[in-house]
């Protein structure tokens, strides 16, 4: 056998595997994040504490898809997601300017109305970095920290990791070393509720095509 044909044999044994492989693999498991850029936070930077956020976020089974809805031209948004009425299963960001009124521990970062609504401090973020190289990873992982109260639910601080409800130097020396995760438990219950609110957002969806569909008029042809 020439070598020739071995060659595209082999490679044709790859290539069909791969795409078995893709065929058998599970679909993604994604969560939408309406974003409200209301601090005006620098774009560069907001774009990295998304990365950082979305990591974290990806470490626990779920992709983030971040739609910034402040951008009216944007072409990321074919769905109209950001001006439709809200719903349940909605995930909003906003990022604040300032920091939190209270003087609770788990509100400095930022507050959540469950469970469609989490903010976070702009302002509190680069008051604790200590350059501002280290602002987007802070508010990366805050970002995480707020979704995380939307996708766990109530009463979901716990005694170490990302949803500790008190920040101290060890969770901070993690956040800068990219090791303020989520638990595997926790992880277990975001990706049941993504997966949950992207199945009823998918049928929603569906519902508003076919509600436009049926409130098209009625054209009649007119044969002259």
């Amino acid at each position: 056998m020439r070598l020739e044909t071995r060659l595209s044999m082999v490679l044709l044994a790859f290539s069909t595997l791969a795409a078995a492989r893709e065929a058998t693999s599970p679909s993604p498991i994604i969560v939408t994040l309406l974003v409200y850029n209301n601090a005006q936070a620098p774009v560069a930077t907001l774009a990295q504490a998304e990365l950082e956020a979305g990591r974290i976020l990806g470490k626990a089974g779920v992709r983030a898809v971040w739609l910034d809805c402040f951008d009216r031209h944007s072409a990321a948004d074919p769905q109209d997601l950001c001006h439709r009425a809200r719903e349940p299963i909605d995930v909003v960001l906003r990022v604040l300017p300032g920091h939190g009124k209270n003087r609770f521990p788990d509100t400095l970062f930022g507050i959540t109305f469950l469970p469609t609504l989490a903010s976070v401090y702009y302002d509190y973020a680069v008051r604790l970095a200590n350059s501002d190289d280290e602002v987007p990873t802070i508010l990366g992982c805050a970002i995480a920290h707020e979704v995380g109260h939307l996708l766990l639910g109530p009463n979901s601080h716990s005694a170490g990791g990302i949803m500790h409800g008190e920040w101290g130097p060890k969770e901070f020396r993690l956040a800068l070393m990219g090791g303020l995760l989520f638990t595997s438990q926790q992880s277990k219950v975001i990706q049941a509720e993504a997966q949950r609110r992207m199945t009823l957002q998918t049928g929603v969806l569906k519902e508003q095509r076919l509600a436009t569909v049926d409130h098209r008029p009625n054209l009649k042809v007119v044969q002259h």
